[in-house]
């Protein structure tokens, strides 16, 4: 990468309180309304007994009581979809979908060692211009992967995970961008993971090195130069994705105009390395993790990827959205107080959803490399601290938090833009907490379009 040709532009530190605090459509007499229906609920709520509430709108209120019946589950997970292979992970031979492959060869860590070989899965959309450097670099987080925008269907288990963004006349607008998304490495969705084949023709498994954001990032640099970009018009992530973003600023000031970070943070904190823990915990205790090496067992951790889910999700929405959607209804025909068996309160069956959701759909062994990745994120190790590693930065930073976040709270973004020499700061309004930076695609959508469209050498924003 350090042939990429260098920017120019102005350096003088530069900090804009930005007027992009978003609203919404919300009304005005609420900070949060009470929660709406969201779609990544939509597979939970299609299971929901028509019998007992035929004619209710699913976004109407908080009787939201579907889910899996309690004779469809074991270990919180829908009996008739556990796969017959281990895991969730992407594999040779699998239907490819929109991705595409690229090699980049071996891979030096910066903890040491060596993984040779390595393949990136990646999407494109938009057209790479003649001097390379009309590229947006979208990072997903933890659980995502490249497909960004599209529909599910072979090779796609989940459609898009960011919908609306990317496109013509979208705020990521393909008839200007050349917008690329690869899945990261230590993945499972087509890059090199614990799930790919070592050079010893078996999977990686226990065997894959220990990997950082660094790592990540310097993966996708090498990816880049081999589409031939020469220089990124802006990099986009939230939460470990925007881990990445930064990452990418600091790494690499040179070759990134616009850096656009959303729900995360220049270091992971003690909370947060405190949160993992038990999610990393629950899948080394389950009994079919077998040290790592469950892939040709025909079983996987899925009980333990299921808890370290149910954790994780709780920390990714609030204990308001959760009281407003559930408060202490009962799953329809569970009632704990009233039914013969042991029965669920339906924000359970809720949480029960989602970890087998991800359980067809996501590797557990990925799960702890990408979890342990975000713990070693900090811009500032080796680099003499964190302030003087975000001076370094010349890319014009818009840096974005939600308002309810409680795993990465405004406070850490508040952080990033007094630090950053060019930095615009932004908020989202939202009741559903972290995950407000997915689900909120209209303000999220406004808050990408207004950063594209300043120029990066100065900030300034076109008058139309």
């Amino acid at each position: 990468m350090k042939t990429w040709p260098h920017l120019t532009g102005a350096s003088k530190r530069e900090h804009r309180e930005s007027t992009l605090t978003m609203t919404d459509s919300h009304p005005a007499s609420t900070r949060h309304p009470r929660p709406r229906h969201d779609r990544f609920d939509d597979e939970w709520e299609g299971r929901r007994d028509l019998g007992d509430i035929q004619g209710d709108n699913p976004g109407d209120g908080p009787d939201f009581r579907g889910g899996p019946r309690r004779e469809d589950v074991r270990n919180g997970f829908p009996t008739a979809s556990v796969a017959l292979r281990a895991g969730g992970a992407w594999r040779v031979g699998d239907p490819v979908g929109s991705r595409k492959f690229a090699e980049i060869g071996a891979v030096h860590l910066e903890r040491g060692g060596t993984i040779e070989d390595v393949t990136v899965a990646y999407e494109t959309w938009g057209t790479l211009n003649a001097a390379g450097d009309n590229v947006v670099l979208i990072e997903h987080a933890l659980t995502g992967d490249s497909h960004v925008e599209g529909e599910a269907g072979a090779g796609h288990a989940s459609p898009g995970w960011w919908p609306g963004l990317i496109g013509p006349g979208r705020p990521i607008d393909t008839d200007s961008y050349f917008v690329v998304a690869a899945n990261v490495l230590g993945g499972c969705q087509g890059t090199t993971g614990p799930s790919s084949l070592a050079p010893d023709g078996r999977e990686w498994g226990s065997r894959f090195p220990y990997v950082t954001i660094r790592d990540q990032v310097e993966v996708e640099a090498r990816l880049l130069e081999r589409l031939g970009v020469t220089r990124l018009a802006a990099v986009v992530g939230g939460s470990m994705g925007g881990m990445r973003a930064i990452e990418w600023a600091v790494s690499h000031p040179d070759l990134v105009e616009r850096c656009i970070v959303l729900a995360s943070t220049a270091r992971a904190t003690a909370d947060q390395i405190a949160w993992c823990q038990p999610q990393l915990l629950a899948i080394r205790q389950d009994p079919d993790f077998a040290g790592g090496d469950y892939y040709r067992t025909g079983r996987s951790p899925e009980a333990g990827l299921g808890l370290a889910r149910r954790i994780a999700h709780i920390t990714y929405r609030t204990g308001s959205e959760l009281a407003d959607r559930f408060g202490r209804e009962p799953q329809l025909g569970e009632d704990p107080l009233r039914s013969g068996d042991r029965g669920r309160f339906a924000v359970e069956s809720y949480l029960d959803h989602h970890a087998g959701k991800l359980s067809r759909r996501f590797d557990a062994n990925s799960y702890l490399v990408l979890t342990e990745a975000m713990n070693s994120h900090d811009v500032g190790r080796d680099r003499g601290g964190v302030a003087a590693a975000l001076s370094r930065v010349t890319a014009l930073c818009t840096i974005v938090s939600v308002d309810s976040d409680r795993l990465y709270p405004g406070e850490q973004s508040d952080e990033l833009h007094e630090l950053l020499p060019r930095s615009v700061r932004a908020r989202i309004t939202s009741p559903h907490g972290h995950d407000g930076f997915l689900i909120e695609e209209e303000q999220v959508g406004r808050v990408i379009r207004a950063a594209l469209a300043a120029e990066p050498r100065t900030g300034d924003v076109p008058t139309t």
